[in-house]
């Protein structure tokens, strides 16, 4: 970090307070590491309560040039927020107030600890939520979906974060305390600095409030399941549902590796033959969610579905949404470490890019699990390998390239949701020409000078 050490963090007790700075060992392993389970252990970690805080700890981390990591739940999956650099992590978890719900502009201004449930909770007091629903949303905090631009199953109608932010409080590398966007919905005065930091991963800025932009809570919420014998069958469904100019709030695709992990939960009489299922929920007025779901029905039975129910309320709506949403930590159970990627094709893509991935595994002989949001064409790919097979992982990580040159022939995107952190940075130049990549590094130079925020993330 720096020579004296010791200096810096009596530096950081006079800004915050020494019950507010921790430096044992066991209390820095806790914020060491992510969902990529690496881990990298920071010298001291700070809970600031504002944004001077924040503002003071950027300055004298200027002027000892040591780096600062921001960090929300740790719940990402591209390393964002790991220390990879060592220096101090910036908790951001105290920093959890929602400052006001405004029910007739229907906006919310929160602090970026807030975590996702509890702003849907206390926007649905108002008969409103909050678009983006992570995965995660029972401990991500709203700094960190706005870091990585985060999306989850409703991303299909409502889209990503960056469609629910109008404005920002941003504390800069630097220590200057600025704000973007406005409150109207509308907003054309200079660049859109919102949008820029929306996404960038903790490199730019430190988010310390946020304008979001809420919406009505539909009348009508319908969940169908459908069960396909065949994967390439499930895909064509996706397709087809889209093309039907139906718009579904979640469109979510589950392979039979994925299924079988959380079987003992399902209870649904899954078919042997079976290859996929399809967890479709439409929303809206009653009389279009009726209409739609009967119009999904027809739609998948067309595509060769095994057998489509509908579930009979809430109890089984939610019982359905939490087995998708333990797919992910059930997968140790096919093997011991997963190499994670939630890439993106066009929905039309879809059912060659299910087949190209089931090519993949076995050419390479592994196991790859995949799930997620079909609806916008965003599938999760899990290549589940032994990393203590050298061979195994070896073949692992030869896959996951093979995959991430099929998402690009088919004109995708190396990432969804997820972001780059240090997960995919070695791969950003198969998707970025170098002058994009050159021009993004002098943005964060422009704001960073001394890459003091989040080093090494990104570009490596």
């Amino acid at each position: 970090m720096v020579e004296r050490i010791g200096e810096v963090v009596e530096k950081l007790k006079d800004l915050v307070g020494e019950d507010r700075v921790l430096t044992s060992m066991e209390e820095r392993i806790c914020y060491s590491y992510d969902a990529t389970n690496q881990k990298f252990l920071p010298e001291a970690v700070v809970f600031p309560l504002s944004p001077q805080e924040i503002s003071s700890i950027l300055k004298l981390a200027n002027e000892h040039k040591f780096p600062v990591v921001p960090r929300g739940a740790g719940s990402g999956f591209s390393g964002g927020s790991l220390p990879t650099k060592g220096g101090i992590v910036i908790s951001l978890e105290k920093m959890n107030r929602i400052i006001e719900i405004d029910p007739e502009n229907f906006t919310a201004l929160v602090e970026p600890g807030v975590v996702n449930i509890d702003l849907q909770m206390a926007a649905g007091k108002y008969g409103l939520f909050f678009g983006p629903d992570p995965s995660s949303f029972r401990f991500c905090t709203i700094g960190g979906n706005i870091g990585e631009c985060a999306g989850g199953p409703r991303a299909v109608k409502y889209g990503v974060t960056r469609e629910h932010v109008l404005a920002l409080e941003v504390v800069l590398p630097t220590g200057e305390i600025i704000h973007t966007g406005a409150r109207p919905i509308k907003s054309v005065v200079g660049y859109d600095l919102t949008r820029l930091f929306v996404g960038s991963e903790g490199t730019l800025g430190i988010v310390t409030k946020a304008l979001l932009r809420l919406l009505p809570l539909p009348e009508e919420t319908q969940l169908l399941l459908a069960i396909f014998k065949k994967l390439y069958d499930a895909g064509k469904a996706v397709s087809s549902i889209m093309k039907g100019k139906i718009l579904p709030s979640a469109l979510e695709f589950m392979d039979i590796m994925s299924i079988r992990c959380v079987e003992e939960s399902l209870n649904l009489g899954i078919p042997e033959e079976a290859e996929a299922l399809l967890l479709i929920e439409i929303d809206g007025d009653k009389g279009s969610v009726e209409r739609h779901v009967e119009e999904v029905k027809t739609i998948c039975f067309q595509e060769r579905a095994l057998k489509v129910d509908v579930a009979r309320d809430k109890r089984e709506q939610k019982a359905l949404w939490n087995i998708r949403r333990a797919i992910s930590p059930a997968l140790v159970r096919l093997k011991p470490y997963k190499i994670n990627e939630d890439v993106a094709v066009p929905r039309s893509k879809i059912p060659e890019f299910i087949e190209g991935i089931s090519e993949i595994g076995k050419k390479k002989n592994v196991i790859i699990a995949n799930f997620g949001h079909a609806g916008d064409g965003n599938i999760h790919i899990n290549v589940m390998v032994d990393n203590k097979d050298p061979d195994e992982l070896k073949r692992g990580k030869e896959a996951i390239e093979e995959i991430f040159n099929l998402t690009l022939s088919l004109g995708g995107t190396l990432s969804g949701e997820h972001g780059i952190g240090i997960a995919k940075s070695a791969y950003i130049g198969m998707e970025l020409e170098p002058s994009v990549i050159e021009i993004m590094k002098k943005i964060k130079d422009i704001f960073d000078p001394n890459n003091i925020l989040n080093p090494g993330k990104v570009f490596g």
